[in-house]
Parts: C-alpha cells; structure tokens; sequence
C-alpha cells in the first residue's frame, strides 16, 4: 500500500524526523547512532521511527542483534510531484507581502 501524501507531510512536519531523515542521506544507520544526538529516550526516537517506518521515508531491518534504519528515497516522489505544481507560480516576496499585509490591516481600521 502506498502511503497517502498526508502520512508523508504529516511525518515530515516535526523537526525530530526531518534531522532523521537528513542523517542517514548519508548511509544507513543503527537505531542506537539514529539516537545518539537526540536528548531523549531510545523509546522516543523507535516511535519517530515507526512514524517514518509507517510513512514509507524509512525502512527498518534487523542484522543480528541490531536494527538498522535506511532511507527510502522514492517515498518523497509523490510529495516531491505535488509540491511542483506550485512551482509553476513566482516566488512571492515575504517582506513586500509583511508590507501589504500591515498597510491593509492598519488601514480597515480606519474609515
């Protein structure tokens, strides 16, 4: 089964998960190195895990008495596809749009 793309973004949305996912860009890791550089239990990182396992971005394997996590970089493909289709429009401008937005809201006050 394919997971649907609100598992996927639901999965990228914490910062946990997505350092996760940055790390074993590199190569595929033991859970115990995954958790190395978390400030928090080996209990907390398998559930960011599972969360990642469930979304497709990881598989989890065991090798002797060690489970391993890798990436799987074709689960991004769906997400990837659909987030191109905005790429279509030009790149708003955040501080032009901060300034339209202060002088449309300090302006309905008025009048």
């Amino acid at each position: 089964m394919q997971p649907t793309l609100d598992i996927v973004f639901a999965a990228l949305s914490d910062p946990t998960r997505r350092q996760i996912l940055t790390m074993l860009l590199e190569d595929d890791m033991a859970v115990t190195d995954v958790a190395e550089p978390f400030e928090m239990s080996l209990a907390a990182i398998s559930k960011h895990l599972t969360i990642l396992t469930r979304a497709g971005l990881i598989s989890q394997e065991k090798r002797g008495r060690v489970k391993w996590c890798k990436l799987e970089p074709d689960a991004l493909r769906d997400a990837s596809i659909w987030m191109q289709c905005f790429g279509q429009f030009e790149a708003v401008n955040l501080d032009a749009f901060e300034r339209f937005l202060e002088q449309e809201l300090s302006g309905a006050g008025e009048g």
